[in-house]
């Protein structure tokens, strides 16, 4: 039996939603058919993909591998068919605020030019995101280096300190990077663009607090128990009353990246995103 389109969504729809019976109502088939489906498909590829526990349904090792591939071979299909029906478009993704009003200004100029859909959707792990097929591309900041990704530098933004608004450092008109050094710093690890590895070694800070998102940095900061650095348009975005944002002298700049799977660099609609990115005009 040859495998078909209806096995790889039954075996996908199944994983996700962890039980026969909410894949059923989702794939609008009933159950027993579904899982003959199901059988069909384990026994064409010569393994069981799928098992039954006393939680759900979960992939088995082979199938959790076959998994992750077919999601992303099944949106690749899914953008190929809405591009041939004339419903094209891009899932951008990003981790945390874009500099406003260059990203609206982005999108309105992407979709006036070709008719398609652009669409942004926030991922803390960008990575996996492209990796999955979840994001189509990504506008990151900072350095990421992962196999199979492939990206542009746009531009490269200005930092501002981010200090509590009750501490002495908040009255001051500005403060030089080597300053925060002195102070404990707060590190967003997941999707933030300031690494202790930004200080020059003689220069680092000896205390550093780790955390996982921006909130979670900027609730360490109003609290007093560190100081951070960020960009000048996420300062903007995002607003805390006890958090004090300070210009900085001497401070690296951060960049701003798209980034895109390598195997998608001929994609028309992605090749048209990445030239209008660079050339969209940001306010000064």
């Amino acid at each position: 039996m040859e495998v078909e389109l209806r096995h790889l969504r039954a075996f996908v729809t199944v994983a996700a939603c962890g039980t026969f019976t909410a894949a059923s109502r989702e794939l609008l088939i009933t159950q027993p058919a579904l899982t003959r489906t199901i059988q069909q498909f384990e026994e064409s590829v010569g393994t069981r993909l799928l098992e039954r526990t006393p939680h759900g349904v979960v992939p088995t090792e082979a199938g959790g591998e076959l998994l992750g591939r077919l999601r992303v071979v099944l949106r690749d299909l899914d953008a190929a068919l809405a591009a041939a029906g004339g419903n094209a478009g891009l899932r951008i993704g990003f981790q945390w605020a874009l500099p406003d009003p260059w990203a609206s200004d982005l999108l309105t100029a992407f979709e006036t030019a070709t008719g398609a859909t652009a669409t942004l959707l926030r991922r803390d792990d960008i990575v996996a995101a492209l990796y999955s097929g979840d994001v189509d591309a990504a506008l990151v900041r900072g350095e990421i280096g992962a196999s199979g990704i492939s990206g542009s530098l746009l531009f490269e933004e200005d930092r501002l300190a981010a200090v509590a608004a009750s501490s002495e450092l908040a009255a001051r008109a500005e403060l030089d990077w080597a300053d925060l050094a002195a102070h404990p710093v707060v590190v967003n690890t997941v999707s933030g663009a300031t690494s202790p590895l930004d200080w020059p070694p003689e220069n680092r800070p000896a205390r550093v607090t780790q955390c996982g998102s921006y909130d979670e940095w900027l609730t360490i900061i109003a609290s007093g128990r560190a100081v951070g650095s960020t960009t000048t348009s996420a300062a903007e975005a995002h607003t805390h009353a006890r958090v004090a944002h300070i210009p900085l002298r001497n401070a690296p700049r951060v960049a701003l990246r798209l980034l895109w799977p390598a195997r998608r660099s001929s994609d028309p609609l992605l090749r048209r995103f990445s030239e209008l990115a660079r050339s969209v005009q940001r306010a000064s």
